[in-house]
């Protein structure tokens, strides 16, 4: 349990550090920023799968790719569910969702060596 709130965590921290590098991505405070990371966890959780069972075929065809555009459309996704996080440009989630997927990288590494 403790680790899901790690990783909650390490995500909120991640938004709001690239809140500030990012131009047309907002996040209004910590709390949102936690709410957004919890809600874009359930997101990958529940909808990334489906989404990469149905798009499997354009996935195959461009090399692996498109898991980019869904990437970038969970993270968008779970910014329209917590009201704190705001995406303005495309381009704003896909360089958020390409950072927060290397720092999952680094956090999924970090708990597994752990145990």
């Amino acid at each position: 349990m403790w680790l899901f709130i790690v990783r909650i965590l390490i995500t909120a921290l991640t938004i709001i550090g690239i809140a500030h590098v990012i131009p047309g991505l907002e996040v209004a405070n910590y709390l949102d920023a936690a709410i957004f990371g919890l809600m874009l966890g359930l997101v990958n959780a529940f909808v990334r799968p489906l989404l990469i069972l149905l798009t499997l075929p354009i996935t195959i065809f461009t090399l692996g790719l498109f898991l980019l555009f869904i990437n970038a459309f969970t993270f968008w996704l779970a910014s329209e569910i917590s009201y704190g996080v705001q995406i303005h440009t495309f381009a704003a989630a896909v360089w958020g969702g390409l950072i927060i997927w290397i720092m999952g990288i680094f956090t999924n590494r970090l708990v597994w060596n752990q145990y």
